[in-house]
């Protein structure tokens, strides 16, 4: 029988610091750990900016690459802790809200929605449960205060049992009560086939940096040879910065960007054709982007 979740595993999760910090410094509430009860999925780590992604299934890490693609993305935070007694708002801890106005905890919510809260047992004890969003992003532009949005996948053929719907009707209130947005990201809103290019070419769009210049000859050098083949594009882009290596960063990472909006549809195979599309269009095939939801029920 697998680890399960008990008052004391989450009593350790708080002596931890489990779901708090900010950027590299943030600290998951679930990890991808021996100590940690597993997932049904497959989990995943990802090194992204300067921290260990945990991300507790395939869908959990393909949402972590829509977000990475995001312009103004200033942080992002999976597993994030939603708190059971009142609290201030989240944004607090990059001093964008004031810390002394509080905002109702799930304890209060579940009341208030008149659904039971969800609790833990073990070792002849119990705790109410610590229910958490998959992904937050936080968005800082410019002249504008930074913004956020919350973020939970369920994969294919996700339950809609009455007691699924009630616990995601109450992460939605959480954030709802602070003026954050809540996405449901499921299979079913996005291309299968974007999120398989954005995996085999994560390893150059998330690595070292290319350099503006690189990405900008890569972007003009993709525009003037649309509808050629990938590897034509490679090849022209390695004779002017030197290397396959430098091509592949600079090309994957302007695309990425939406420097060079490709589709990302048709793959990332050399023998494949590029095909550039208009912004809006590149921007229509990340479902966060688009702010599109699962979420049916109001």
């Amino acid at each position: 029988m697998g680890k399960r979740f008990t008052p004391k595993l989450l009593a350790r999760f708080a002596r931890e610091r489990r779901g708090e910090g900010t950027y590299a410094n943030y600290v998951p509430y679930h990890k991808v750990a021996r100590g940690d009860p597993s997932s049904s999925g497959r989990s995943n780590l990802l090194m992204f900016r300067n921290r260990l992604r945990h991300l507790l299934s395939d869908g959990e890490l393909g949402q972590q690459y829509f977000a990475a693609m995001l312009p103004g993305l200033d942080d992002c935070v999976e597993q994030f802790k939603l708190t059971l007694e009142p609290s201030a708002h989240p944004l607090a801890a990059y001093s964008e809200h004031d810390a002394l106005t509080l905002y109702p905890g799930t304890l209060a919510l579940a009341a208030e929605l008149g659904m039971k809260h969800p609790w833990v047992y073990g070792d002849g004890q119990n705790a109410p449960w610590k229910a958490s969003t998959d992904l937050v992003l936080v968005f800082r532009r410019q002249a504008l205060p930074r913004e956020m949005l919350a973020l939970s996948f369920k994969p294919n053929g996700w339950s809609l049992h009455e007691r699924t719907i009630a616990l995601l009707r109450l992460e939605r209130e959480y954030w709802v009560r602070r003026g954050v947005k809540w996405l449901l990201i499921t299979p079913e809103i996005f291309d299968k086939r974007v999120a398989l290019t954005m995996r085999r070419t994560a390893a150059w769009a998330l690595t070292d940096p290319a350099s503006e210049e690189q990405r900008a000859v890569a972007t003009q050098l993709g525009c003037r040879l649309n509808g050629y083949l990938l590897q034509e594009v490679l090849q022209e882009l390695q004779q002017h910065l030197g290397s396959m290596e430098v091509a592949q960063l600079a090309l994957w990472q302007s695309v990425w960007r939406g420097d060079l909006p490709l589709d990302l549809s048709r793959g990332w195979r050399p023998h494949l054709p590029i095909v550039v599309l208009t912004p809006q269009a590149f921007w229509a095939q990340n479902p966060i982007a688009s702010q599109r939801s699962a979420w049916l029920w109001n």
